[in-house]
């Protein structure tokens, strides 16, 4: 069997075409590196992270590895301090996503390349592809609305191919409802080079959730979910284009259609969000997970996910193209 190697292994200086997403509630220094020590790369969110912190978490994941690692923001909610930070941390990736219309990516590219990192940019639609790839963007994530978190309304399977022929011949990595080697030889085939996970590194031991919330989503079938802006209007926060893919909890249950309330309610809505993640009480919080969760059945540690990934899809890339197209004639059907 052969060793999956796509242009995202040249280009990031890993070795298998696996990358963590940049979530910054979801992640930890200990998750990036066990995601980079295992051949792929790990990536760190850093929204909203003072300069001390971000210098603090490159600091952190560098103690756990060697290896490349990327820093991503959110760039509608990035100001130039935080822009500065994540430049001055010297991560090997700078990662990007969710700008606003009138930002103007070109300069921010530069100066990412500049400072001797690779640029990924993550978009929902082909336009934003566009957008990112005549700014600079080394890569570019197209993600589907099937992935947990903030996401579109394009599914993967049809995003992925539309944005590889918009940016061509930039790498393209697909993100969005993908968990298993199945869901990585899938990419591979529709043109892009690699595959960026959230919700199946959520549920590993490195991950920073209560084991509570890992089983639920070893427990969750991907139909519990539902896409609202329910967490962004308790945040306070808006997203551009975006809506968060969530569990159905009892609590996003009971507050869906109720967004005025919510506006008056903002710090006690909050504070309860944070309390049941304390307690580990799923059904009184939000969590955010994609329709992938149904594929998710054990928590596994980041680098037994991405081995067992990687040769999930050699083996089905090495064998089921054999099967599927026959070199003899088909067997007439009865009758």
């Amino acid at each position: 069997m052969g060793m999956l190697h796509t242009r995202v292994c040249d280009l990031f200086g890993i070795r298998h075409p696996v990358l963590l997403g940049g979530m910054a509630s979801g992640t930890t220094p200990e998750l990036v590196a066990a995601v980079s020590n295992a051949g792929g790369l790990g990536n760190h969110g850093v929204a909203g992270r003072s300069p001390a912190e971000v210098q603090s978490i490159a600091a952190r994941i560098r103690e756990g590895t060697q290896k490349p690692f990327g820093l991503n923001l959110l760039l509608f909610m990035a100001g130039e301090d935080a822009v500065q930070a994540t430049l001055d941390a010297h991560a090997p990736v700078f990662s990007t996503a969710w700008p606003t219309p009138e930002q103007d990516l070109a300069p921010l590219f530069a100066r990412a390349h500049d400072a001797g990192a690779r640029v990924v940019h993550m978009v929902s639609t082909v336009p934003e592809a566009r957008r990112a790839a005549e700014a600079g963007a080394d890569a570019i994530v197209a993600q589907g609305t099937e992935g947990g978190g903030h996401v579109g309304v394009m599914g993967t399977i049809v995003l992925v191919p539309m944005v590889v022929r918009a940016v061509a011949p930039l790498p393209v990595i697909a993100a969005g409802g993908i968990a298993d080697g199945a869901g990585l030889a899938a990419a591979l085939m529709l043109g892009a080079d690699g595959v960026l996970l959230g919700t199946r590194l959520l549920a590993t031991p490195e991950s920073p959730l209560p084991e509570s919330y890992r089983q639920a989503i070893c427990r969750s079938d991907g139909h519990d979910t539902l896409l609202t802006e329910l967490p962004d209007v308790i945040a306070g926060r808006v997203w551009p284009g975006a809506y968060a893919r969530v569990l159905r909890t009892g609590f996003i249950q009971e507050w869906l259609g109720r967004e005025g309330e919510v506006r008056a309610d903002r710090a006690e809505l909050n504070r309860r969000l944070q309390r049941a993640r304390e307690a580990g009480d799923v059904n009184n919080g939000a969590l955010l997970i994609g329709q992938d969760a149904g594929l998710i059945d054990s928590v596994r540690p980041a680098a037994s996910v991405i081995e067992s990934m990687v040769a999930e899809a050699e083996e089905l890339l090495t064998t089921r193209p054999a099967w599927v197209v026959s070199p003899t004639a088909p067997t007439p059907l009865p009758g």
